[in-house]
């Protein structure tokens, strides 16, 4: 799908608002719209995320649905409305803030007068008793209906496989890592797997589906199949042998658990997945095959793409893409924190500001901090352990960075090519961290300054930074010194102590 390079005038206004565009479906669906020419909106707490990517083709407002304001001013003449926030972050009151961000959208659209409404959820089975993540789902759908006065149009898909996706995600990393596996009872549930091609085609159809009254479709591939199946294909299909070993006694509690060592799904968000996929998901009602232009594919066609795609190193969007995947709660900046720590150190050499800046650009992921990177992975693990996002998210693009890309346990949230690079840290802490590199010209000397602050919260923050300071102070002046050998030369002036 290529992008549109039309330009449309500001005084005309979108007529689609987008939620949830820097999530994983939300992402690849705005490049989607795009490249079809359809004028669109977006909602999202950072805008540069976007804006880097799209320039002025897309239409910004900052805030998110908590934020009233905010979001009367996102539906400003908009007719058409994509409703693609979710979080399964499992903060304690993330059933509250589905209930509270529905709410709010509902309102917003009734007051603007919006016509269609689009949601995607997931497949359930009213006759059993859901999950908190199911059951927040189904009540979304239920109060975008009743509140909204608009035409809702409610997707409920089964497992989505695609390169990035959360489902894939974990199969890949079961499948790659473990030649031999214990499986829970769990992975013999039956699902209906869609790839996220055949869902975003859905979601654009839905624009201008013929409908005058509210509609639920349920959308699957062509296969019913379980989780072991879907493993099972993937290591044919990566021609990997691998021994499965059925255990119906482990827990969803120790599977999530499980899950958090060995994939980059975190124990927190892994019991929820596990709640929800341990009821079958197959699709009873047809009527989407039926009333849309779309041939579901195989689940064999639906993995071969994602590998393909996993292939190219640049996954286009990424279930941790959200910021919702941190679990940080948004009362976080209500948060009363202590007097701010900085560690500043610079470094100069004679090379090119480029040059310079280029390790910085590529750093973390794969490539590593360029120092004691094993220090970097026990630090993930313990993240991991007490239920953080340790460093199994990696990174989206193995050569470039955008505002509000996942880097390992960091978040790019300034981000200026041969420049500024600002991270902020997501990984459990007893306050609030950003990691910072700056590049700029003085003279003959390219001079590299690297900052680390950290705001403690209580005491336990001020225990947390002076107790590991020795450690810091190490880890930090090797790092830097560790990007400017990379660049290619050796340091003219010293790290300091």
């Amino acid at each position: 799908m290529s992008q549109s390079t039309k330009q449309f005038p500001k005084t005309e206004a979108p007529s689609i608002l987008l939620t949830g565009a820097t999530g994983y479906v939300g992402g690849r669906l705005l490049k989607c719209l795009v490249s079809k020419g359809h004028r669109v909106r977006c909602l999202v707490r950072r805008p540069e995320s976007i804006r880097s990517r799209y320039g002025n083709r897309v239409d910004l407002v900052q805030g998110d649905l908590i934020c009233s304001d905010s979001v009367a001013t996102a539906f400003h003449d908009i007719k058409c409305a994509y409703y693609l926030v979710h979080s399964m972050s499992g903060s304690r009151n993330f059933v509250e803030n589905e209930r509270t961000c529905a709410q709010r959208f509902a309102e917003a659209a009734r007051e603007a007068g919006v016509e269609r409404i689009v949601y995607l959820g997931g497949i359930l089975d009213d006759q059993i008793s859901l999950s908190d993540h199911l059951s927040t789902r189904k009540e979304v759908g239920d109060i975008l209906r009743e509140r909204s006065g608009a035409v809702v149009l409610e997707f409920r898909a089964s497992i989505i496989i695609g390169s990035g996706s959360i489902s894939f995600e974990l199969v890949r990393s079961l499948v790659e890592k473990l030649p031999i596996m214990i499986t829970p009872k769990w992975v013999s549930t039956k699902a209906q797997p869609i790839s996220i091609r055949n869902v975003l085609s859905y979601l654009v159809q839905a624009l201008d589906h013929d409908v005058d009254k509210s509609a639920t479709y349920e959308i699957g591939g062509s296969d019913q199949v379980s989780y072991l199946d879907i493993m099972k294909e993937y290591a044919r299909q990566r021609g990997l042998r691998r021994i499965m070993l059925p255990v119906p006694v482990i827990t969803p509690y120790l599977s999530s658990l499980w899950l958090g060592l060995v994939t980059p799904i975190y124990a927190r968000i892994g019991r929820h997945l596990i709640e929800s996929i341990r009821h079958p998901t197959i699709v009873k009602d047809e009527a989407a095959r039926h009333l849309f232009n779309i041939q579901p594919m195989t689940l064999k066609e639906a993995i071969a793409e994602a590998i393909h795609a996993e292939d190219k190193e640049i996954v286009e969007t990424k279930w941790s893409d959200a910021v919702s995947s941190s679990g940080n709660s948004s009362k976080v900046d209500s948060l009363r924190f202590g007097r701010r720590i900085i560690d500043c150190r610079q470094i100069q050499s004679g090379l090119p500001i480029n040059d310079v800046f280029g390790p910085i650009r590529l750093i973390g992921g794969k490539r590593g901090w360029y120092y004691a990177n094993w220090i970097w992975r026990l630090r993930g693990l313990i993240d991991l352990i007490f239920g953080g996002v340790g460093l199994r998210r990696g990174r989206r693009d193995a050569h470039d960075l955008h505002v509000g890309d996942t880097l390992d346990w960091w978040r790019v949230e300034a981000f200026e090519n041969n420049k500024h690079l600002l991270l902020a840290a997501e990984m459990k802490l007893p306050g609030r961290a950003w990691l910072e590199f700056a590049v700029e010209r003085k003279g003959e000397a390219t001079i590299l300054t690297q900052t680390a602050i950290f705001d403690p919260r209580g005491i336990l923050g001020l225990l947390y930074w002076y107790g590991l300071y020795p450690i810091h102070r190490i880890i930090f002046c090797g790092m830097l010194q560790g990007i400017m050998k990379k660049a290619g030369q050796e340091t003219i002036g010293a790290c300091p102590a």
